[in-house]
């Protein structure tokens, strides 16, 4: 396949640099897949620049112009599915189904969005016999979005259409490991859009510390690691930016002792491994009752055998590499640090060209069983293709094994008693806890999605993306 250019895209202004990323297929290494231009400092500082003076006439034009115009730059993005979600896919290793996805699931959002953002932002008027109050629902101003490789279409686009509806312009620094397809949408949807609402910048740390800092950027939204997140918050409380901070988990599924194994199994394991387990919230440790954990951990190892690792363009894989060097080893490190312990360790599954493995970032899934709740496996965001399960004695334990996190994005109770997995739902500190499913498919847009505790700030999705958004004007007079 041939290699794709990605030119440093500022606001309409082409190519400011001469320095790319060169970015190689994680399951061919001997591929290039893209060179894509490597912003600069002042780079960084044009965008913003450009998304302010872009930002003065966006806010006064008519709200249905705004939402009609990010409808039609939804419809762009609709269009780039068939051209950019193969190259999505050789540039971080995931399957052509989820790259397809990942478009998918951004058309919708930013639709959705679209589709509220009318009658969120009606005015509110109070009004007696003394005064009148009218409360504006305004635009920040220029909005930062820092969005990560994993599924950068929809992370981005659960930024991008709650901050143009409401009037605010935008600049996306993607992630230095899939910034080719995520920048090429980009420039596509920016074509219906007048010239600086949106901007991208591909730079390194000092291109996204310029964007953090400037004085101009009144809304940093950020998608990614915590430890990154701190850095993050800190440089916006320099000049007291708002934030919306997405970041990692280590979410917890409860089994309850009344579920059939057989039956839950498929809809779980495809929370555990969909794009290699790398997914903020997909299930990373697994709580089962004592007294069916054998029965359990033989069906969830039948299940897992089946899965068939290989190249995201292949149609027969159902498990892709992972996304990079630096994953990779921290997987199989974690990998081996639990063998090391007294903990079973079961690699599962079936290579698909194994003669090719050597020439990309190839991992097995990986169940553990005999693991300890405090095991560094099941404390850490793994963010790779390896689970353990865990035993609890009474439900008031698993309860307590699945707070005793720093994390809280999300969650999920697996039950045949609806009624009963709701009970202990409301007892997990986590942002969403989802009833016997924990997959992509258990979002909803009309739910508010983030995380609490070190996990996150703000939600995202539903009004609740509106209101990060904006400010609230009030105009009081007397009559």
């Amino acid at each position: 396949m041939p290699t794709e250019q990605v030119d440093l895209w500022i606001n309409n202004s082409g190519v400011s640099t001469h320095d790319y990323f060169e970015i190689y297929d994680p399951g061919r290494l001997n591929h290039l897949v893209a060179r894509v231009a490597r912003g600069s400092v002042q780079d960084a500082n044009n965008a913003v620049i450009a998304a302010h003076h872009a930002f003065l006439s966006w806010r006064r034009l008519d709200l249905s112009e705004r939402i009609q115009a990010v409808f039609a730059a939804a419809k762009a993005l609709e269009q780039s599915i068939p051209e950019l979600s193969p190259l999505l896919t050789r540039e971080h290793g995931g399957l052509l189904g989820e790259s397809q996805m990942d478009f998918g699931f951004g058309v919708g959002a930013a639709q959705f969005t679209a589709g509220i953002a009318e009658s969120y932002l009606v005015p509110e008027v109070i009004e007696d016999e003394n005064c009148r109050i009218e409360i504006e629902k305004i635009p920040r101003g220029v909005v930062v979005a820092i969005v990560p490789w994993n599924f950068p279409i929809v992370l981005t686009m659960m930024k991008l259409a709650p901050a143009l509806v409401t009037g605010n312009t935008l600049v996306v620094k993607p992630s230095p490991f899939a910034p080719a397809a995520i920048t090429q949408a980009l420039k596509k949807m920016a074509s219906v859009l007048p010239p600086g609402v949106i901007n991208v910048v591909n730079g390194d740390g000092d291109v996204g510390a310029t964007l953090t800092h400037h004085p101009l950027v009144r809304k940093i939204s950020f998608t990614g690691g915590t430890e990154t997140a701190k850095h993050v918050m800190a440089d916006a409380g320099s000049t007291i930016k708002n934030i919306t901070l997405e970041l990692g988990g280590n979410d917890p599924a409860i089994i309850l002792d009344d579920v059939n194994p057989a039956e839950i199994m498929p809809r779980l394991v495809k929370g555990i491994f969909t794009r290699s387990g790398q997914i903020c919230f997909s299930v990373k440790r697994v709580y089962v009752s004592q007294g069916m954990y054998d029965k359990f951990f033989d069906m969830m190892c039948q299940v897992v055998d089946e899965i068939k690792v290989g190249h995201g363009l292949d149609e027969r894989s159902t498990m892709g590499p992972v996304v990079n060097r630096g994953q990779y080893n921290f997987v199989k490190d974690l990998i081996q640090h639990t063998k090391a312990s007294n903990a079973v360790v079961r690699e599962l599954g079936q290579k698909l060209q194994p003669e090719e493995w050597d020439n990309g970032y190839y991992l097995l899934p990986t169940v553990v069983r005999d693991i300890n709740h405090s095991a560094k496996l099941a404390c850490c965001e793994q963010f790779g293709p390896v689970i353990p399960l865990i035993p609890y004695q009474s439900l008031d334990q698993a309860i307590e094994m699945a707070n005793d996190s720093e994390f809280g994005l999300c969650s999920s109770v697996w039950s045949s008693d609806v009624n009963r997995a709701v009970k202990v739902a409301r007892q997990i500190e986590a942002g969403s806890t989802f009833i016997n499913s924990h997959s992509l498919e258990s979002l909803d847009v009309r739910m508010p999605f983030g995380g609490i505790k070190q996990s996150g700030i703000g939600r995202e999705f539903t009004e609740l993306s509106l209101a990060d958004y904006i400010e609230h004007h009030g105009i009081r007079y007397m009559k």
